[in-house]
Formats: C-alpha cells, structure tokens, sequence
C-alpha cells in the first residue's frame, strides 16, 4: 500500500491551467489600476479617502444604501463611542442573531459605511442583523486603537446583542486587516467571555502575520492590490514604531497565539467553525493556510476554499465569477452553522 499524506491540498487550485479568463483579465485590469492608480501614502491619506469616495482608486466607488442605521456601541474610553452601521432583515421577521463585521484596508482605508451592499445580502438571505464597525483608523490612530475598538464592539454585543439587537453575537467576520480584527476578537472573547458561542467566522483573505516574513508576501512583487512593498506602507502606519519580533506579538498577529492554550480555558472545549477564503495570486496566501491549519489542528473546523488567479480582495467585485462564487459560499456557510439547509 503506497504512504499517504496526513495533509493534503487540492493542487489543482494552484495550476494555471485552471484560471478562468475572466479572473485573468480582472488580475491584469487590477495590476494596470493599482500602478497607475494613486497611492495614500503620496497624495496623502485625507486626499487619497476623498478619492475613494468618488471611485478614483482601485476599489468599486462606494455605495450606500437608505435603509441601513447608523448607531453607535460603547467604548473602553471615556466620553467615546464606537460607531456602527446596522442592517437588518427586510422582511421584519426576528432577527436569528448577529454577524459582525470589520472592514478591511490595511487598517488605513475604507469605513464602515462602506459595506452596505454586502450587509444587506448577509441580513436578508440569513435572517442576521448585520453591523460593521467604525473603527479607529491609522496613521491617525495607530496601534492599539483598531484592536481596542474592534474587541470593545465585541464584547459589548456578546453581553447585550440579545437584549438590544434582539438575538445574540453568531458571527464575527472581515477582510483582509478585517479579518485580523475579527481573528484577535475571537481570541479575546474566548479569553474573556469563554462560555460564549459563536457560530463562526468568516475571514476572506486574512492578514493574520504583521511581520511580513511568510513566503508569499516576502516574495511579492506584483501590484495586485498588495504587494510586500505596500504592506509595509500599511504597517508603517499601523504599527510605526515596532520591530518585526513585536508585530508578531499573538496581541498583533493571531497566527501567534496560542491556540491550544485558548481552547483548555473553554468550557465547550472547542474554537468556533472558521470559513477561510483567499486566492491564489494573494500574498496573504500563506496567512490562510498557517491560520487555518494552526485553526484544525487545534480542534476547530476550518472551512478552506482557494480560487485560482483570484487576487487579493476579489470578493469586492460583484459580477466576477470567482467573486460570486465565494460570496455564495460565505452565505451557505453561515446558513448551514445556522442550522439551515443551504
């Protein structure tokens, strides 16, 4: 009998061959747009947000849609409060539960008010209320406002969801530097709230090592959204005055924590089911696949899913086919932890 793998990857997902055409050509489009495009960090970060509203940077211009509400969580902070952006289901049934969610963009760009389209979808086709958060963005606020912000958000819809919202904190969910903070919510909750359950996360290409030495982002040269050069602009920001060692704190970089620690202090004894999405033309790949593994091996379920070609934050371009199928998929995965038939 031939020796198997304990591990195994679907190598297919990473043969040229199987990039479709239209992800190829939305690659080539993105990689023209992205060096040509402005950059924050020379036009200036005020411009540069001012750009983005009007759709002159490489993203979709943003929409924003009349029925979402605007409201506000606590913070740790005195005389602050965090703000939210709220979406609840259309057809006024009871809410089955939260999904809250972090924007990405490298803790620098973007807002929560940028996420109408995609909390409006997960409220109606999930019977959520789906609420993104306005957290503190760098160079402004750098390091550990984000995380502050993100953990305060949290923690106060653990306690309070049921009571305000009318069902309880399900999920937690971002992009990219998104998916950090829902990551480093996760852990905290479970350090802090351990007897809650969540129901899953959702964490499309996650930037869960700020050090910037895993392979496929030391590597990357190409400007598809990201590339190691811009990351480090990004960190630059977020976490001016760190060396490398210190941005791997498990407090800054979740792929660091320990998660076997974590999982002994749950009386559930068991992570949350993960959902983990990337592409492979991603430098945040190997972020993935670390995160995710250490995820399983440490009892929880993690959900892979990995697109040929597809760059980082293909999910935010509605219409291309990889895009569709991934957001199709984040919705059957919140419907199945649900309880639901997909």
């Amino acid at each position: 009998m031939p020796i198997t793998s304990d591990i195994t990857i679907d190598v297919s997902k990473f043969r040229p061959e199987n990039v479709t055409e239209p992800t190829k050509k939305a690659a080539a489009l993105l990689e023209s747009i992205t060096t040509g495009g402005p950059r924050w960090w020379e036009v200036g970060i005020e411009k540069y947000r001012g750009m983005r509203e009007l759709g002159q940077t490489p993203l979709p211009k943003p929409v924003y849609l009349p029925e979402a509400i605007d409201g506000t969580v606590p913070s740790r902070d005195a005389n602050r409060e965090i703000p939210i952006r709220i979406y609840k289901p259309d057809n006024g049934q009871p809410s089955k539960g939260i999904f809250l969610h972090f924007h990405g963009g490298g803790f620098v760009l973007a807002t929560h008010k940028h996420s109408d389209s995609m909390l409006r979808e997960y409220a109606n086709k999930c019977q959520l209320t789906a609420i993104s958060v306005g957290y503190r963005l760098a160079p402004e606020h750098p390091y550990p406002a984000a995380v502050h912000d993100a953990i305060d958000a949290t923690e106060f819809l653990a306690d309070h969801a049921a009571q305000v919202y009318g069902g309880p904190l399900r999920f937690l969910g971002g992009e990219s530097a998104g998916a950090c903070l829902a990551m480093l919510s996760a852990q905290q909750l479970m350090r802090s709230r351990p007897s809650h359950t969540l129901s899953g996360l959702v964490l499309p290409y996650g930037f869960f090592d700020l050090g910037l030495g895993l392979p496929t982002v030391a590597h990357s040269t190409k400007p598809l959204m990201i590339n190691l050069a811009i990351l480090e602009r990004f960190n630059g920001a977020y976490v001016p005055n760190m060396s490398a060692a210190e941005r791997r704190s498990p407090r800054v970089s979740p792929l660091y924590e320990d998660l076997q620690a974590l999982v002994a202090g749950i009386p559930a004894g068991s992570l949350p089911p993960a959902l983990f999405l990337c592409g492979t033309e991603d430098p945040l790949l190997d972020d993935t696949i670390l995160m995710s593994s250490k995820w399983s091996i440490a009892g929880g379920e993690a959900i892979v899913k990995i697109y040929p070609g597809a760059t980082h934050g293909f999910t935010a371009f509605p219409g291309l086919p990889v895009a569709d199928e991934a957001n199709a998929v984040t919705l059957d995965f919140m419907r199945e932890k649900l309880g639901e038939s997909a």
